[in-house]
């Protein structure tokens, strides 16, 4: 079990949701709150607050890039092989309707083979609600450690 996971498990998805965002201050500007996550599968929301809306009150593109990257990153951590390390390489974005409210962004991995190394395409959709808002595709670089 990564350390990762191991802090999930331990202290709970409330407390690691804080936890990230002073692991890495970035994240916190949305204040993500952790739903689920296991290898293969991490669900993070956050709500819509006026921090994260840009000039029309709906949410940030930004703020979605970075939800994206937050649920593929820890989903890819608790998922790769011991031993493996990863890091983002690129993201490919679409934006597919206006996010008007709470977002809730899943970064599906079940279909992707964690033993292998080199370049993995991590999805990532996110909804408000039932309506997808956004579909991410994110390419992280696992290496041996």
């Amino acid at each position: 079990m990564s350390q990762m996971l191991q802090m999930y498990t331990q202290v709970g998805p409330d407390q690691f949701s804080t936890l990230i965002g002073q692991t890495a201050p970035y994240f916190a500007t949305i204040a993500p709150r952790f739903i689920e996550l296991r290898p293969g599968y991490a669900e993070v929301a956050f709500a819509k607050r006026r921090e994260v809306l840009n000039h029309l009150g709906t949410v940030h593109a930004i703020a979605l890039c970075n939800a994206a990257e937050l649920a593929a990153g820890t989903m890819t951590d608790v998922s790769i092989a011991a031993g493996c390390r990863w890091i983002p390489k690129g993201m490919t974005v679409e934006y597919l309707a206006k996010a008007e409210g709470d977002v809730v962004a899943i970064a599906d991995g079940r279909e992707i083979d964690w033993q292998t190394t080199g370049d993995i395409v991590v999805p990532v959709t996110a909804y408000v609600g039932e309506q997808a808002v956004f579909r991410a595709a994110i390419t992280m670089y696992v290496s041996r450690a």
